[in-house]
């Protein structure tokens, strides 16, 4: 980036305080004497750096986050995340969650010449296509949050309940243990399972159920992926994406503080923050 004035350094200091030390802009205008408008042009006139690359062995996790109301503006971010390490290697800012996208993290890591061992992600459609070429984890939490949708947090049903309790085994059981559980529970509640109810409107019959079914279909869907982990155990293949979504959480804390931002402003730092690798400030080697 060359040797910056010392002007420069100072809305860089002003930059770090902003992204990593949380610090308004009004805070930043009262203790610098500056206007809050001077301040935030100057940020806009910021250039952040290349990432460095440090091409190795990868366990990677795979996840987008969105930002935004979906009824106005929402756009995200996509990342390429190394757990072990706390690093994020990739990322790209969408208007909408592609596949195209996933292909182009991968295959610029590819061309970085990391060694990919894993990849942990959700069930986004075609994913398992474009990571075909390693072994797939299926990521535990965003099966979890799957059922949570179909029967609820709270289930009332002895049946959502008892399968709550199930998918919270992930993780704690094995393969064989967790299909054991799972077929005993669907021969448990068969029958309840292939109720029907006739619609006065229609006169169709359909599953009264049907949210419960679609909970069992996605485990059985899943399955496979579920337990990549066991296949190689000493692949050391993290189970959940939680690594970035704890970091995309604590990204959020720190746009929530920056409330009213352009996009473009709300991007660098974000950005800031995913070369950094953490909401804390530090260096990499």
């Amino acid at each position: 980036m060359g040797v910056r004035t010392k002007k420069q350094k100072v809305i860089y200091e002003l930059w770090d305080k902003y992204v990593f030390g949380k610090q308004t802009l009004r805070e930043l205008s009262e203790q610098t004497g500056k206007t809050k408008l001077g301040i935030k042009k100057s940020f806009q006139k910021i250039l952040l750096p290349t990432k460095v690359h440090r091409p190795r062995k990868v366990n990677l996790v795979v996840d987008a986050s969105f930002f935004g109301k979906k009824e106005t503006e929402q756009w995200g971010v996509l990342v390429y995340r190394d757990p072990v390490e706390s690093e994020d290697l990739w990322w790209r800012f969408i208007d909408e969650e592609k596949i195209v996208h996933y292909l182009e993290g991968l295959l610029f890591l590819e061309n970085q010449d990391y060694e990919i061992v894993s990849v942990t992600c959700d069930g986004f459609r075609g994913l398992l296509k474009i990571f075909n070429k390693y072994p797939v984890q299926f990521c535990h939490f965003h099966q979890k949050q799957i059922i949570r949708r179909y029967v609820t947090v709270n289930p009332k049903l002895v049946a959502g309940i008892e399968l709550k309790e199930v998918v919270e085994m992930l993780g704690e059981v094995s393969r064989s243990e967790f299909i054991q559980y799972l077929k005993a529970y669907i021969n448990r509640h068969r029958d309840f399972l292939n109720e029907k109810t006739i619609n006065p409107l229609t006169g169709k019959q359909a599953y009264t159920h049907q949210r419960l079914r679609s909970a069992i279909r996605s485990l059985q869907t899943n399955l496979d992926h579920l337990f990549t982990y066991e296949k190689y155990p000493h692949s050391k293949i993290p189970t959940t994406t939680n690594s970035l979504e704890s970091h995309f959480s604590h990204i959020k804390d720190v746009v929530r503080i920056h409330r009213g931002l352009t996009r473009s402003i709300k991007e660098k730092v974000i950005e800031s923050i995913l070369l950094n690798s953490s909401i804390v400030k530090h260096k990499r080697p």
